[in-house]
């Protein structure tokens, strides 16, 4: 069924009863899984991720002197399962599905270039997600679960990843002055509307992934890209609060 954006401009409000630039319900958990080495529960609005860490550990990848040489830093890899009621379609994804496999390219990407792998040379960390729920945003929870993840796992990194998705409304295709940009999208508005995931630390360090699967006016990017960041503050403040939590609780458990 099409988005109807017919009210949009009179009541300023989406289909799910936000604002343009409100985001929707985040919570998580850390440390769910005990047998893995850090693990984490994301919700991001009815979108719902399990992320677990294996590692480091050695490397089983076996090469000559110069192969050697020449992959000294630890390496991310990433496996992406679908549960089969995840989504509307109960489908079952295949491991070699194109679109799971982008989805982890993307991901090791951004923690490859964000993790301090040369503490652990020759070494692999394995990230583990299991969608559970989508409903929007899939990317950008993936890489807020997996930042939490790496954090229980006492990964050091340069500074935590915090990602959202973002969209520009349709409705206002021939007048660039009145079209909003919505942060943090659902299902529904992925379908009918332009959209962009981005990452940053929220330290004005600048953007860390930006994945753009649909045409979007050049009018328009510019503020996509504005909003997305200023949202991926706002997510980054959620979860540094999120990690404090669990630290305060793991403390309270030892002096306890």
């Amino acid at each position: 069924m099409p988005l109807d954006t017919s009210t949009y401009s009179l009541a300023r409000l989406r289909l799910d009863g936000r604002r343009a630039h409100e985001l929707r319900r985040l919570s998580a958990s850390l440390h769910t899984q005990a047998a893995a080495d850090g693990s984490a529960y994301f919700e991001q609005g009815n979108t719902k991720v399990i992320c677990t860490v294996a590692g480091p550990s050695e490397s089983k990848r076996r090469g000559g002197a110069n192969s050697s040489e020449q992959n000294q830093d630890a390496t991310v890899e990433v496996e992406v399962n679908f549960a089969g009621f995840s989504g509307t379609d109960r489908r079952k994804r295949a491991r070699g599905d194109k679109r799971t496999a982008e989805l982890a390219h993307t991901i090791s990407s951004a923690f490859t270039s964000t993790l301090l792998l040369h503490l652990y040379p020759h070494s692999t960390i394995t990230l583990t997600l299991h969608v559970l729920s989508q409903s929007g945003s899939l990317l950008a929870t993936c890489l807020n679960a997996s930042t939490l993840a790496l954090i229980d796992a006492g990964i050091p990194m340069l500074a935590p990843l915090a990602a959202v998705t973002v969209a520009t409304t349709a409705a206002y295709a021939d007048n660039e002055e009145e079209a909003d940009v919505l942060l943090d999208v659902n299902e529904q508005e992925e379908v009918e509307l332009p959209f962009l995931t981005i990452a940053g630390t929220g330290e004005g360090e600048g953007v860390r992934v930006l994945v753009l699967e649909s045409r979007v006016q050049m009018g328009r990017l510019e503020g996509m890209i504005a909003v997305g960041l200023e949202g991926a503050r706002r997510v980054r403040g959620v979860l540094d609060g999120i990690v404090r939590e669990h630290g305060e609780r793991v403390l309270e458990g030892k002096v306890g």
